[in-house]
């Protein structure tokens, strides 16, 4: 929302412990964590050849606990002809996915984004571009956001906001208002 040219890194190695194979939805008992299984051997893999390890049922443990999640949120029956499809597909790389998963959100968020991929990896990128590879890393404290501050909203459990779930609580939650909760928290 803060950038008219966005380039998503396609060419960086896989790293483990981060949001590239991860998100997290609030059920009613807790935090569920939501993990695409990679293939084993992802050290100094580029993010882009990145295989999914289809031989677990994520998919139907994904959607389901979606189901579970946000069957009841005001928005879920509107957006769920936007998901469905992408849990019912068979899935080779991650990129591939997340990419979809994207471009779903975007267009349900009603941004219009110019999206590029890089074709090769920098360590340093050029000057003048702002680097946001390394910042968005669940292990970062919520002091340390460099894009958003999160803003509370209406929650589909409990009393008690939860920050830094995935876009689809606030999509299922707050539906077209998703756009304006995000801006509502955008940092300068």
């Amino acid at each position: 929302m803060q950038f008219d040219q966005v380039l998503l890194e396609a060419r960086e190695h896989y790293q483990k412990q981060s949001y590239r194979n991860r998100c997290y939805v609030q059920t009613a008992n807790k935090i569920d964590v939501l993990t695409v299984p990679v293939q084993q051997g992802t050290t100094h893999q580029p993010i882009r050849d990145l295989r999914i390890a289809n031989d677990q049922p994520w998919q139907i443990h994904h959607w389901r606990c979606l189901q579970a999640a946000y069957g009841k949120a005001p928005f879920f029956d509107y957006y769920v002809p936007d998901f469905e499809p992408v849990y019912r597909k068979s899935w080779t790389f991650l990129f591939d996915l997340t990419n979809e998963l994207l471009t779903i959100c975007l267009k349900l968020m009603r941004l219009k984004v110019n999206l590029s991929l890089t074709e090769w990896y920098d360590k340093t990128p050029p000057v003048g571009l702002f680097d946001a590879r390394s910042r968005i890393n669940p292990r970062n404290a919520p002091e340390t956001y460099v894009f958003h501050q999160p803003v509370s909203y209406q929650q589909n459990f409990g009393q008690k906001f939860v920050p830094n779930l995935s876009i689809v609580d606030l999509l299922f939650c707050q539906g077209p208002a998703a756009s304006d909760v995000l801006l509502a928290g955008l940092r300068e």
